[in-house]
C-alpha cells in the first residue's frame, strides 16, 4: 500500500473507488435492461461490443490528443462528460423513452469517453506518486480496485434492481463520476510536458516510438494475442454453466467468482513488486499459466476442476495485463505516456471485445469446449515464441531509456 502514502494518489485511489463501483452497478442494470425489454441475448453482445469496441479505433488517437494536453483538466471534463451521459441514460429510462436504438448508442458514446477515459486515468498515476519507484504499486492498486468492483458491483446491482429501477443505478453511477471529479480537482501534481503538432503527427509519432521501440512492439504483440485468445473465456462462461456442468445462474456466478479471485489475488502479489524486471516476470509467468489454464478449463466437465482452473486463468490475464501495462508505463518517456497507454487500452480492451464475438460464433458451430481448446493451441504458440525471447527482453527493458 506504500502508494497511497502520496496523497494525490490516495486521493484518486479513493474517488476512483467510488467510480468503478459506480461503472459495474450500471453495467448490470444496463444488461438486465437490454435483456428485460427484448429478451434478445444478441443484442446484450452488441450492447457490450459496443461500449468495448470504441476503444480500439478512438484509443490510439485519443492518446496523440491527451499527450497535446494538460491530463489533470483533461480528466476532469472527461469525469463531466461522463456525468451527463450517464444522467441522460437516467432520464431516457426513467421516463420509458429507451429502446434498442438508443441503447446502442448511448453504449457507443459510452465507450467513445472511455477510451479517453482510460489512458487518462493510467497515464496520469505516474504524476501522482511522484515517479517510476511506486509506480507498479500504484498501478496494481489501481487494478485491484477494478477486480474489487468486480467483486462488489455485481451483487450490490442485483439488491438494488430487486426494490428499484435500472433508472436508479443510472443515476448512482452518474454521482459517482462526481467523487473522481473532486479527487482529481483537489489534487496538486506538475503538469506534464505537452506535444507540440497536429494530432495526426503526434499519433504518428507514438506509432514510430510504440514500433522502434523493441520491448514496447514485443509487448504489445503479446498483449493483442494474450486478450483475442485467454480473455473469450467470458463471453462462453453462460454456454459452460448450462451445457457442460448442467447448472444454473448459480452455477455462472461460481463459474464468474472464481476466474474474478484469481484476477484479485494476481494484482495484490503484482503490488509487491518494487521493480519493473519483476513485473516483466510476473506477466512473462502469468502468460504461461493463462495458456496452461485454457487447456484445462474446456477439457473437464468437473465443477471441482473447472473452478481451480478458472482462478488460474483469471489470475494469468489479470498479472500478464497488469505487468505489461506497469513496464510500459515505467519505460515510456512522460511527454509519449499517454500514446503508449492509449495503445495498450485500445489492444487490452479492444482485441478483448473483437475475440469474443469471434469466438462467440465459432462456439455456435463448434462447441464452446472446441473453440476455448483453439484458442489455447494459440496461446501455448505465443508462450513459446515468448519464452524464446525472455531473456532478451529482460535486458532491453533493464536498459531502456527512460
Amino acid at each position: 500500500m506504500r502508494a497511497l502514502g502520496h496523497r494525490p494518489f490516495r486521493m484518486y485511489f479513493f474517488g476512483q473507488g467510488v467510480s468503478i463501483l459506480g461503472s459495474w452497478i450500471q453495467q448490470v442494470a444496463l444488461a438486465w435492461l437490454v435483456y428485460r425489454l427484448t429478451g434478445s441475448a444478441a443484442l446484450l453482445g452488441l450492447a457490450s461490443f459496443a461500449a468495448l469496441a470504441p476503444i480500439l479505433v478512438v484509443g490510439p488517437l485519443a492518446g496523440a490528443w491527451i499527450d497535446r494536453h494538460d491530463r489533470r483538466r483533461l480528466l476532469m471534463q472527461v469525469q463531466v462528460l461522463l456525468f451527463i451521459q450517464a444522467s441522460v441514460l437516467a432520464a431516457l429510462t426513467w421516463y420509458e423513452l429507451i429502446g434498442p436504438t438508443l441503447i446502442i448508442l448511448m453504449s457507443l458514446s459510452l465507450g467513445v469517453l472511455n477510451a479517453f477515459d482510460t489512458p487518462l486515468r493510467q497515464s496520469l498515476i505516474p504524476a501522482m506518486v511522484g515517479g517510476r519507484d511506486d509506480l507498479p504499486n500504484a498501478l496494481a492498486l489501481n487494478a485491484m480496485l477494478f477486480n474489487l468492483g468486480r467483486f462488489v458491483g455485481p451483487p450490490v446491482a442485483g439488491l438494488m434492481l430487486g426494490f428499484m429501477s435500472e433508472a436508479a443505478c443510472f443515476v448512482l453511477n452518474a454521482f459517482s463520476y462526481l467523487a473522481l471529479l473532486w479527487g482529481v480537482a483537489a489534487m496538486r501534481v506538475a503538469a506534464n510536458a505537452k506535444s507540440s503538432g497536429s494530432v495526426g503527427h503526434v499519433f504518428k509519432e507514438g506509432v514510430r516510438y510504440a514500433f522502434d521501440t523493441w520491448p514496447i512492439r514485443t509487448l504489445l504483440v503479446v498483449l493483442a494475442l494474450l486478450n483475442f485468445t485467454a480473455s473469450a473465456y467470458a463471453v462462453l462462461l453462460p454456454v459452460f454453466a448450462k451445457e457442460v456442468f448442467h447448472g444454473d445462474a448459480r452455477t455462472l456466478g461460481l463459474l464468474w467468482g472464481a476466474a474474478g479471485c484469481g484476477a484479485f489475488v494476481a494484482t495484490l502479489m503484482l503490488a509487491t513488486r518494487t521493480s519493473v524486471r519483476g513485473s516483466l516476470n510476473v506477466a512473462i509467468s502469468c502468460v504461461v499459466l493463462s495458456a496452461f489454464a485454457l487447456v484445462v478449463f474446456p477439457l473437464t466437465a468437473q465443477l471441482a476442476i473447472a473452478l481451480p482452473a478458472l482462478a488460474v486463468l483469471g489470475f494469468g490475464i489479470s498479472g500478464a495485463n497488469v505487468g505489461i501495462n506497469t513496464v510500459m508505463q515505467t519505460i515510456a518517456p512522460d511527454r509519449l505516456r499517454g500514446r503508449v497507454v492509449s495503445f495498450f487500452s485500445s489492444i487490452r480492451f479492444g482485441l478483448d471485445a473483437v475475440g469474443g464475438l469471434i469466438a462467440g460464433s465459432i462456439a455456435a458451430l463448434a462447441g464452446a469446449p472446441a473453440t476455448l481448446l483453439g484458442e489455447s493451441a494459440i496461446l501455448l504458440a505465443l508462450c513459446v515464441w515468448l519464452l524464446l525471447r525472455a531473456g532478451h527482453l529482460r535486458q532491453s527493458v533493464k536498459w531502456a531509456p527512460t
